[in-house]
């Protein structure tokens, strides 16, 4: 069984509505991990799920507590949440939580990094992973600036060719991706509109993977989350990184 810990998928909207001179406010949390979980543990993965502020908090801060997993995945979760710790922001020091990751990677751990506003580069360059030590890990190179690409008229993914699994050559599409380019020696095993879609590489001891796409909604539409190929997908990508 692959343990897998699974850190983003999660936020809090908070709203104003003005009436005259009042001002009502009101909030709203909510995650979208469920079904990347059910994939995942449909192909006989065991995950544990830190939505964005349990991993603000509770994110390895060693390779002891890294240790405990096969996998880490960090879906929509900006590189903020990983360093800046409460100890830092009140002005002390405090273990820089992406180094400890890629150093537990060099030693013969697995990251995958999947898509969305808080991924790669993300919206606005606000997810900022090419300014962390997790840029020398993953098997591509991160873009600066505002990596997204949104495509409303759906983008086709496309099989490079994803060894022992038999997959179409187009898949369902997506409605948007984090725009990349794979590093030197990295497999590509599928693009989208001429993009990486899906790498995977080395790192040291270690291996990692890029998914340009959400796991969810909206750049993720139905029919790739029910897509019935979905799992063996994820079931070489898991095998191969681990």
């Amino acid at each position: 069984m692959t343990n897998v810990l699974l850190a983003g998928e999660s936020w809090v909207t908070v709203q104003f509505e003005i009436k005259g001179k009042n001002v009502l406010r009101d909030s709203q949390y909510g995650e979208v991990a469920d079904r990347f979980i059910d994939t995942l543990e449909s192909i006989g993965a065991s995950v544990t799920y830190q939505p964005c502020h349990v991993a603000a908090e509770s994110f390895p801060r060693t390779n002891e507590a890294l240790s405990e997993y096969d996998l880490v995945i960090l879906s929509d979760v900006g590189a903020d949440t990983l360093q800046i710790t409460r100890q830092v922001a009140d002005g002390e020091t405090d273990a820089d939580r992406c180094a400890v990751l890629a150093e537990w990677v060099r030693e013969g751990g697995a990251l995958g990094m999947v898509g969305g506003y808080m991924s790669f580069a993300g919206k606005g360059g606000q997810a900022r992973y090419g300014t962390t030590a997790l840029a020398d890990v993953l098997p591509v190179e991160i873009e600066t600036g505002d990596d997204r690409v949104e495509t409303p008229d759906g983008a086709v993914p496309r099989n490079a060719g994803v060894p022992g699994a038999d997959l179409p050559e187009e898949w369902p599409h997506v409605l948007g991706y984090n725009r990349t380019t794979a590093k030197p020696g990295a497999d590509v095993w599928a693009t989208v509109r001429g993009d990486p879609f899906l790498t995977v590489g080395d790192y040291g001891d270690g291996s990692s993977f890029a998914y340009a796409t959400d796991c969810a909604p909206h750049w993720a539409p139905e029919g790739l989350l029910s897509w019935d190929r979905l799992p063996t997908l994820w079931n070489r990508v898991i095998d191969r990184v681990t």
